[in-house]
């Protein structure tokens, strides 16, 4: 590891201006992700000339793609913890060690993940009750995307570890370049232009495969070859049961809650498909275009969580929690205005995209009844857990999405949806004269678990029982 370049970020991060350090970090991360978006607003465009179903294909699929990436993704917050905060407390040796043995289990893990993909993809399909007319587009553009996931994992746990380390810069770089090949590949895959073969969805899929490629490549190439802040070793990626340990002690919680989360939209996507290809057509439209307004607001979320970890190993509580209500404030702001923007140009937005009259009509309920509440979901629900993970404690953060996924959108948005009426407390409430058995009940659901769940997530940050850090006693995560 690079000492100097390490300490001086380091001491950045524990020292400087909340404000200002925020800005140094976030700024590479805001462009990763709007960069990101561009790219799936990419794919959204160039699958809408294919028509409404092959555009919905991404959208079905990526529940089921995220419930077991997500199960990576937990190990992978843990290794950023845990290298974070022996950063954070000058134990940069062991914070190589860790992120080497990361690498290790990754690429065990993702291997397994693949093959589990692959095996249960066309059920889960059916059991979406995806239609006859999405599912082929679904099947074939999910099975390519699962055999590509081992790419997908280590190109992921690269950007946590360099995230960890305060170098936000580099990853940024690299994916830029993944997603121009992304881009550049999109329409010729799909179309068949200059000669390629004409693909459809799954030269979309295929075109996302070769990006991870490379992207992984690069980054191993860079660990390796000890150009960035962290250096991996063979030697480092030497089976390391004990700390396997310490990774599936932190790890498996986040694990289990991101799958469980990525799950519950698997459930909610069958809710949504309830209304017809319309209704879900105009949903994965409107979240494309979230995530691209909001996109500021992820990033400065990310960079905290670096903050949060490498001042936690410090043991800088105080300062921790400044951050993270400062970083409530800044991101509640910035979700507020991507609505009012959305809003404003909906028509015209959704147009661009698909110019389908009955989805442009549909785009007006899910503003209506669910957009509104993403600022405190964007502002406040995710700044929280992020920083409980951030910190290491994944079993709160565990918790806190499963509350918000399982106990509050999927009944809220069934029961608005399709239950006629509820008895609470003796009174009868009639939902269905309220939203007539019509999707408005549904997105009404998961604008209702936006707002209780950011009520919920704010109490529980304040009480601050997150403030200790795991690198002295995992057993108290």
């Amino acid at each position: 590891m690079k000492g100097e370049k390490i300490q001086r970020m380091r001491d950045q991060i524990l020292n400087g201006p909340i404000e200002k350090t925020l800005l140094i970090l976030a700024g590479p991360l805001i462009v990763n992700n709007l960069v990101q978006v561009v790219y799936n607003i990419t794919d959204t465009f160039w699958l809408g000339k294919l028509g409404r179903e092959a555009l919905s294909a991404p959208g079905t699929v990526w529940p089921i793609i995220g419930t077991l990436m997500a199960l990576g993704m937990g190990f992978t917050t843990a290794g950023f913890a845990f290298v974070g905060q022996y950063i954070g407390a000058e134990e940069y040796d062991k914070a190589n060690r860790s992120a080497g043995a990361l690498y290790s289990l990754m690429t065990f893990f993702s291997v397994a993940t693949a093959v589990t993909a692959l095996l249960i993809l066309p059920y889960a399909l059916h059991f979406m009750r995806v239609s006859e007319n999405v599912y082929p587009y679904s099947l074939t553009y999910a099975t390519i995307v699962f055999l590509g996931l081992p790419f997908s994992f280590a190109f992921m746990a690269f950007g946590a570890l360099m995230r960890a380390a305060g170098d936000t810069k580099t990853p940024v770089k690299i994916t830029l370049l993944t997603v121009l090949i992304n881009i550049a590949l999109d329409p010729l895959f799909i179309f068949g232009w200059l000669g390629f073969p004409e693909l459809g969805v799954a030269g979309v899929a295929l075109a996302t495969v070769i990006a991870n490629v490379v992207g992984a490549a690069i980054g191993l190439y860079l660990l390796f070859t000890d150009r960035v802040g962290i250096s991996l070793s063979l030697e480092s990626l030497r089976p390391d049961f004990e700390f396997y340990g310490k990774l599936f002690r932190v790890g498996l919680p986040s694990s289990i809650g991101q799958s469980a989360n990525s799950f519950g939209f698997v459930i909610l996507t069958r809710i949504i498909f309830g209304f017809g290809d319309v209704t879900y057509a105009a949903y994965t439209i409107t979240t494309r275009l979230v995530n691209f307004l909001t996109g500021i607001s992820r990033g400065i979320s990310m960079a905290m969580g670096t903050m949060i970890a490498q001042n936690v190993g410090a043991e800088n509580y105080g300062r921790a929690k400044k951050i993270a209500e400062r970083t409530m404030v800044i991101n509640f702001t910035i979700a507020s205005l991507a609505v009012l923007v959305i809003g404003a140009f909906r028509v015209e937005i959704f147009r661009f995209f698909l110019n389908d009259p009955a989805v442009i009509r549909e785009s007006a309920v899910v503003l209506k009844y669910f957009l509104i509440s993403v600022p405190f979901f964007n502002g406040i629900f995710i700044v929280v857990n992020r920083t409980f993970s951030s910190a290491g404690h994944t079993k709160k953060s565990m918790a806190l999405g499963i509350f918000r996924l399982w106990g509050l959108r999927i009944p809220l948005s069934y029961a608005f949806g399709y239950i006629g009426a509820i008895t609470v407390l003796g009174i009868t409430i009639p939902l269905a004269e309220l939203f007539d058995f019509t999707s408005k009940g549904v997105f009404f659901g998961m604008g209702m678990s936006n707002f209780i769940a950011a009520i919920v997530a704010l109490a529980w940050f304040l009480r601050g029982t997150w403030m200790m850090r795991i690198i002295e006693d995992q057993s108290k995560n």
